[in-house]
């Protein structure tokens, strides 16, 4: 039985919780958050589940003070510059890390420094941590690698995400800046809070497993504007104002166009789907339709790379650095 610690108890946290109940040979011991609260708080009634026993704590190392975890769960925040230090606080107690935090995933190039703060003190400790979720960690990286593995030649990758994002959690679709003015979308996306956090991460990851030095990526954001009024269960849109975002990523070696990714998640958009396109010997052209739900996936992807990061050698790691990760029960 893989006993795992979860950290961060918001919407994510609480549906990982969720699905770790539901799965064999897998089990959550010790939580803990911030959050005044959620402190105290009993673990599985938070969580929706029958009473886990066990509250919610406020620090690592009172959480495992009965027991030590064999992995710890992250799903806090997004950057790096808060997740170093949380992740340095459980590391230092010899435990393996899977984390939902999405500049995490491929930090080397944004992040050199903390980066390789966090890959030392994770060799020191004789651990491994990886950082993973639907995009990044899969859908707009990972899987797109592993997809040329069978070309002989690659000249770009085309990735195409678009999404209804009425279906995702209110944090999401906040982030998003559903429902927003034009002007305050402006402004938040002038504050580097309104953009979905991974597009370079994932255009740098690809370029790292293709052997491309770019010169130059570009992380263009756009409002989704409504064109009438649209109400959802959760929010109301008036006309005019942003249904979501649309992000396009562009990378470069040179003058020539390597790597082009589309994010497109808004309130309405009339057909969710994913797209990744290679063009090389030979080419490759895979589409799901529906799309991917972004935060069943990114839950099971978590709980699923568990086992990958427990085999895996100690050290920051990429998705593309782990055993393959796929569905265990």
């Amino acid at each position: 039985m893989i006993k795992v610690l979860q950290i961060g108890l918001g919407p994510l946290g609480q549906k990982i919780g969720r699905y770790i109940s539901e799965r064999k040979g897998v089990t959550t011991i010790a939580a803990v958050d911030k959050n005044p609260q959620l402190i105290g708080q009993d673990f599985g009634s938070l969580c929706g589940l029958t009473a886990s026993g066990f509250p919610v704590q406020e620090s690592v190392a009172s959480a495992i003070a009965a027991q030590k975890p064999d992995v710890a769960v992250l799903s806090t925040v997004s950057d790096m510059e808060r997740i170093t230090g949380q992740l340095e606080e459980i590391i230092k107690h010899g435990i393996p890390i899977v984390s939902t935090c999405e500049e995490l995933s491929y930090p080397w190039e944004c992040a050199p420094e903390l980066a390789n703060r966090i890959d030392e003190v994770a060799k020191a400790n004789n651990v491994a941590v990886v950082a993973t979720g639907v995009n990044p960690g899969f859908l707009m990286d990972s899987l797109p690698s592993f997809l040329t593995a069978v070309c002989q030649d690659v000249e770009s990758v085309n990735i195409n995400r678009y999404q209804d994002a009425q279906y995702r959690r209110i944090p999401f679709q906040q982030k998003i800046g559903a429902g927003l003015s034009l002007e305050d979308f402006e402004a938040k996306k002038k504050s580097g809070t309104l953009r979905h956090v991974g597009l370079t991460e994932s255009m740098q990851l690809i370029a790292n497993r293709m052997g491309w030095k770019l010169d130059k990526t570009e992380d263009i954001i756009e409002p989704v504007i409504a064109q009438e009024e649209i109400k959802t269960k959760d929010l109301t849109v008036a006309k005019g104002d942003a249904l979501g975002v649309m992000q396009t990523g562009r990378a470069y070696v040179g003058d020539e166009l390597k790597i082009s990714l589309q994010f497109k998640a808004a309130i309405g958009v009339p057909e969710s789907y994913d797209e990744i396109q290679i063009k090389g010997n030979p080419n490759i052209n895979s589409k799901i339709n529906g799309g991917v739900n972004g935060d069943v996936a990114t839950c099971a992807i978590t709980i699923n790379a568990i086992p990958q990061i427990l085999r895996s050698t100690p050290g920051l790691k990429t998705m593309a650095d782990i055993p393959l990760v796929a569905f265990f029960s």
